[in-house]
């Protein structure tokens, strides 16, 4: 089995829910079988995150999350990150902090998480945003991988990375923000199949309204996650709702939305339940494969 679980499910100025981060957890008989999943991913982790995640150690089924008073960083095996804007990754600084200097392995030894992106990200995140905190420790200078395994996926290679060997999470390419044309800054989301089954996952990412370069993987998913802006702005760097309603109702009812805006119970999106989904909720099991 795979899950996902939203830490929270907000934009990058939302109060109410969270910067939207999530959870996947790979099981090999489930929640109602396991005290604990057998792999775990946090897709991204941004400057919410640590508050979120400690919110989620206090709810049923993920009391594994919880180390004493404090959430069990030990626990995160990987990092995927889509991007390197503050609410996707200004929470990986307290991550790294605590696995060094705080929660250490039973042998003493500091835990270094995979951290999982495609090579532009990967490079910009260290130089562009953890490498002003990080960057020292006690008498020398410190690189990234002090702190996390470094991992650069290739986007389009057909291998992506697993869990558990069933489940393989590909990379694609998002158009969220452009410097002069659409893909130069780089951004991605994942697209994760059962290798069982045959059954596929959608996980949008940041991005503009792109159905040209991902509306097959979107169709096809038994389950998708589409990031959400509940905004009318004319030049949206994320997808707007209008946008998404024009894909057909039998895609839109597999679509959950998230990373929308405070105003999200607003009377004016009362019928998103019926075209949708739904909006995504944080510390909510959502169940990509049995």
């Amino acid at each position: 089995m795979l899950t996902l679980t939203f830490l929270g499910t907000g934009s990058a100025f939302a109060k109410r829910n969270f910067n939207s981060n999530a959870l996947v957890e790979a099981w090999r008989d489930g929640p109602d079988r396991q005290s604990a999943p057998d792999a775990t991913l946090l897709i991204d982790f941004g400057v919410t995150g640590p508050l979120a995640l400690h919110a989620l150690m206090g709810v049923a089924g993920f009391e594994y999350l919880r180390c004493g008073a404090s959430a069990d960083y030990r626990r995160i095996e990987r990092v995927f990150v889509t991007h390197t804007h503050f609410d996707h990754v200004g929470g990986l600084e307290e991550l790294a902090f605590c696995n060094l200097h705080v929660q250490r392995d039973d042998g003493g030894e500091p835990r270094r998480p995979m951290l999982l992106s495609g090579a532009p990200v990967i490079e910009r995140l260290w130089e562009q945003s953890l490498r002003g905190g990080l960057g020292v420790l006690h008498g020398r200078a410190a690189c990234l991988e002090d702190y996390f395994e470094a991992a650069a996926i290739d986007v389009g290679d057909g291998r992506g990375f697993r869990l558990l060997d069933r489940y393989r999470l590909d990379l694609f390419a998002t158009d969220h923000i452009r410097l002069a044309e659409p893909y130069d800054w780089p951004s991605y989301g994942l697209c994760v199949r059962d290798e069982s089954s045959g059954r596929s996952s959608f996980y949008s990412g940041d991005t503009r309204h792109d159905p040209a370069a991902f509306g097959p993987m979107l169709a096809a998913a038994d389950v998708s996650f589409h990031e959400v802006q509940l905004g009318d702005e004319e030049d949206p760097v994320h997808a707007r709702l209008d946008q998404l309603r024009l894909w057909p109702p039998e895609v839109r009812r597999r679509i959950w939305l998230y990373h929308y805006s405070d105003d999200w119970d607003a009377p004016r999106f009362a019928s998103v339940a019926g075209e949708f989904a739904g909006f995504a909720r944080p510390g909510r099991r959502y169940v990509l494969f049995d």
